[in-house]
């Protein structure tokens, strides 16, 4: 955008001198007032947050800037934030806050101050994989069954015959067993990712052991779906889907896919569903399919792979540009993620 020019006034042709006096005396009479928050400022800003991602961050700086839409997007740095500090961000994108709880915090001020934050931190802070799956069951998507173990270990404090008077002892572990199916079955962290904390248990020898080391995370028991055929679907924007051929055991994406018309319209619409009920702006859905029937198994993924040596170039290159498309396309708008909130609207008040 050019730079518009400001054509000044003619200056009088006798020069008269400030009162100095007068002028000082005004600057003191004026009243304090508190600075307001700072709005969104052309160029408008994306800004990025990762973690130990080489490929898919300089790559996606790249392309935003190049395509000189008025849009620009950096790496973000903090350090340290004032309660209610304005952040001068149209967008951000966050892929590490998982891992990182002061970007959580401070990701959470920003979506205060009108930042559309990709991913929604206050959903992600509360989801996990047995409230995910009890949702996606209600709306109609196909799901293994899943059952939420009470933990392990506690924090210091917790005296188990003072402190969990609530919980029922010992476990029902074989009607728990028989309600997912049976062995084998998964046994993985409520709250993980990345495949981490995932156990395939055959015997109740097998699953008592792995809980047994599981400490204090939270672990669910799943049924175990002997798959025909995976799929990874990319969801951005709750708009767009992008169904890809994966293979979980040897963890490789296929640059084509073999699914048929219907088993593909099924995986968009399925994927649709769950993001639209999440709110994730940004997040994969794997569906394990048997006889022909997508089960969503994973599906709450807000920091999804876009790595190039897993993904290939094919994806890769969708994931670039598309992500692209997405933030240069939430930057030009009005959505802010406090939408969402009562205190989000409450907020937005005291800006008028």
């Amino acid at each position: 955008m050019a730079a518009r020019k400001v054509t000044e006034p003619k200056k009088p042709a006798t020069k008269k001198t400030p009162n100095k006096k007068s002028a000082t005396q005004a600057q003191v009479a004026q009243p304090k007032t508190a600075p307001a928050i700072r709005k969104a400022t052309e160029p408008l800003k994306i800004g990025l947050f990762v973690g130990r991602e080489w490929s898919w961050p300089p790559a996606f700086l790249e392309e935003v800037n190049r395509r000189d839409e008025g849009v620009i997007a950096e790496y973000m740095k903090v350090g340290g934030s004032r309660m209610n500090e304005a952040v001068n961000y149209r967008v951000i994108v966050d892929r590490i806050s998982h891992e990182v709880p002061y970007y959580r915090s401070f990701l959470k001020n920003a979506a205060l101050q009108g930042v559309k934050v990709v991913n929604d931190p206050f959903m992600w802070t509360s989801d996990d994989k047995f409230f995910g799956a009890s949702v996606v069951d209600r709306l109609g998507v196909v799901s293994p069954k899943t059952v939420v173990l009470p933990n392990k270990d506690y924090v210091p404090g917790i005296v188990p015959t003072e402190s969990l008077r609530n919980l029922t002892y010992p476990i029902d572990w074989d009607g728990l067993v028989e309600y997912v199916g049976g062995f084998p079955l998964v046994l993985k962290d409520a709250h993980g990712g990345g495949w981490k904390e995932v156990y395939i248990c055959h015997s109740m020898e097998e699953l008592w052991h792995h809980y047994n080391h599981c400490g204090l995370l939270t672990m669910i028991i799943q049924e175990f779906i002997k798959w025909d055929n995976y799929a990874r679907c990319m969801c951005l924007g709750q708009e767009e889907i992008h169904v890809m051929k994966y293979d979980p055991s040897q963890r490789k994406y296929h640059a084509e896919h073999d699914f048929s018309p219907a088993l593909y319209d099924r995986l968009v619409k399925d994927s649709l569903t769950i993001v639209d009920a999440f709110g994730y702006d940004m997040n994969t859905a794997e569906f394990a399919i048997r006889d022909g029937i997508p089960y969503a198994i994973d599906f709450m993924n807000p920091a999804p792979d876009m790595d190039v040596n897993s993904l290939g170039k094919v994806h890769f290159d969708w994931m670039v540009a598309h992500m692209a498309d997405m933030t240069i396309k939430l930057a030009k708008s009005k959505k802010a993620t406090r939408d969402r909130y009562y205190w989000g609207k409450l907020a937005k008040e005291t800006e008028k």
